[in-house]
């Protein structure tokens, strides 16, 4: 089966595509296994600090963001399909040894090593897409990216969580995944040769020359474009994790039970994935209002989570919140690949996707600062909090429409 590229009668094979997405379904995993097992690991190694368990969930975004910025770097530099094989192998490596620790140092060491192994891969996994895909057909496959992830993280979640029952050691088994996607690497490569054989090292430069001719800078980027741009989606992302971080305080705190707040919280990753899987007819309905609305959803979202404390309102809270982001993710990945020029496309990508990581580690600091500086202490008010930014955001988008940040069309007239 031959998958389009866009670029006239160009296609690549499925077994190539399946390999993109699985590098895509990998970005959901750091950190993922140790969550079900954080209150085992305190009667496991009864020594470690509070200090040490919140090192397990935090170290490898902490180590993911500098490896995303380096990797953008060497993908100007390095085969990319070496690079992959690297980051896939330190992964995998990852997966092995926690499998071997014993002591808590040890696992402390090994999150360290699976997140320079996922920073060497995050950026690779949208920037693959920018090499094979253009046009319509790239605005697809990011939001087929986006949609991976998250099914991905919601899948692996449950999995994990009954893994722990078993064993505190089986949910590291998701780690061991990379092995797929180095096996598929070997079907990426055959297709990137073929692709440089037929003379077009990278599709983007002969189907995007009109990017090439509007980003003339030194640096090869739309510096202030690309800014916005990171802004925009670490702010997204940040608002929104006040449902993950948030959700089951707000509900303990209304006597629900944990496992209604764990169903809240799938829906909301579900809901992030939805839009992914019908990207551009979205995209072809709202135009250039899609980031005005995607922002509008989500404080909707979180409204009907802040005044309602019942699970009928919580629900579609969650939904709602969820469609906004999951529109803005595969967007600004999109966007980024129109504001480098073609061979610095995945670094644009790689600073877009740092500000994930980067909202990750900041978002209960940037609550539990501004709760203590405004003197509130309830569990609404973060959703408060988030909902008067997120509204103030979607003004700027609608204001901001016309932009090329915000506009869903491609213009040779490139605005900051």
């Amino acid at each position: 089966m031959k998958i389009k590229t866009g670029v006239g009668a160009t296609t690549i094979s499925l077994i190539t595509l399946i390999g993109i997405w699985s590098i895509s379904a990998l970005n959901a995993l750091p950190g993922l296994a140790v969550s079900p097992i954080l209150g085992q690991l305190t009667n496991i190694f009864p020594s470690s600090s509070e200090l040490d368990i919140q090192m397990l969930t935090s170290l490898p975004s902490l180590m993911i963001i500098p490896f995303v910025l380096i990797a953008g770097r060497l993908t100007e530099k390095v085969n990319n399909m070496v690079l992959l094989r690297v980051g896939l192998g330190i992964f995998l490596l990852s997966g092995i040894l926690y499998f071997l620790s014993n002591q808590m140092w040890q696992l402390i060491v090994v999150s360290a090593i699976l997140g320079i192994g996922s920073g060497l891969i995050v950026p690779l996994s949208t920037g693959l897409i920018s090499h094979f895909f253009v046009g319509d057909e790239r605005l697809k496959q990011f939001g087929y990216s986006s949609a991976i992830t998250n099914l991905t993280l919601v899948i692996a979640t449950v999995v994990t969580g009954y893994l722990a029952e078993v064993n505190w050691r089986w949910p590291f088994v998701v780690y061991l995944l990379p092995a797929i996607s180095l096996v598929l690497s070997v079907f990426l490569a055959r297709s990137m040769k073929d692709d440089k054989n037929a003379g077009s090292t990278s599709m983007l430069v002969s189907a995007d020359r009109n990017t090439e001719s509007t980003v003339k800078t030194k640096s090869g980027f739309m510096v202030g474009n690309l800014i916005e741009t990171m802004i925009l989606y670490g702010l997204g992302t940040y608002l929104n994790l006040v449902v993950v971080y948030n959700l089951p305080f707000l509900m303990e705190e209304h006597h629900f039970t944990s496992g209604n707040a764990g169903t809240m919280i799938s829906l909301f990753f579900l809901a992030i994935m939805l839009p992914g899987l019908i990207l551009k007819p979205i995209v072809a309905k709202l135009k250039d209002t899609t980031l005005f609305f995607s922002y509008l959803s989500m404080a909707i979202g979180l409204g009907l989570i802040l005044i309602a404390p019942i699970e009928w309102l919580i629900a579609p809270g969650c939904i709602l919140a969820g469609l906004g982001y999951g529109v803005i993710q595969p967007w600004v990945y999109e966007k980024a690949t129109h504001m480098a020029v073609p061979k610095k496309v995945t670094m644009a990508l790689a600073y877009i996707m740092a500000m994930n990581y980067i909202a990750i580690l900041l978002c209960p600091f940037i609550i539990s600062f501004f709760a203590g500086l405004l003197g509130f202490s309830s569990q609404e008010f973060p959703f408060a909090f988030n909902m008067i930014i997120t509204i103030a955001v979607a003004v700027y988008a609608w204001m901001r429409q016309k932009a090329f940040v915000f506009s869903s069309w491609e213009t040779k007239n490139v605005s900051s």
